[in-house]
């Protein structure tokens, strides 16, 4: 991993300030700045790198920036509920926005009671098989 990554770059910052505009249908404040995380699972020693972050919905979103080309995000409502999006990085800083969005998105719904993407097989049998059709 380089020492020093380069900073989000405008065009990335546009990136995702659209990707955020497309999603809430508003312009979202986007910060940048500075964070350690573990980035070699076998060593425990914190490596500095540049994030982007945006609060929405009463939930924070940060994406590291790993590398060149190389992103990862995650959400959180606070220290205890933190969750990311089941990849480990992207190559594609758009992938990585879009992809926390819909998990977040997801999520937000799942709290809510709404099961999205289900069949009526995938629901528990109430012996209801909808109408009859003559």
């Amino acid at each position: 991993m380089p020492d020093n990554i380069a900073d989000f770059s405008d065009s990335e910052l546009k990136l995702i300030s659209q990707a955020l505009f497309e999603r809430y249908g508003r312009m979202v404040p986007v910060q940048t700045g500075e964070a350690e995380i573990q980035l070699n699972p076998d060593n425990d020693a914190l490596d500095a790198c540049p994030v982007a972050c945006w609060e929405e919905r009463g939930a924070n979103f940060v994406v590291f920036k790993l590398g060149e080309t190389r992103f990862r995000a995650q959400f959180f409502y606070n220290e205890a509920t933190q969750y990311g999006t089941g990849k480990d990085s992207f190559d594609n800083l758009g992938d990585c926005v879009v992809t926390v969005l819909q998990v977040q998105a997801d999520h937000e719904q799942q709290m809510k009671g709404i099961r999205s993407g289900m069949t009526r097989l995938d629901i528990a049998d109430d012996g209801y098989d909808g109408p009859l059709v003559i």
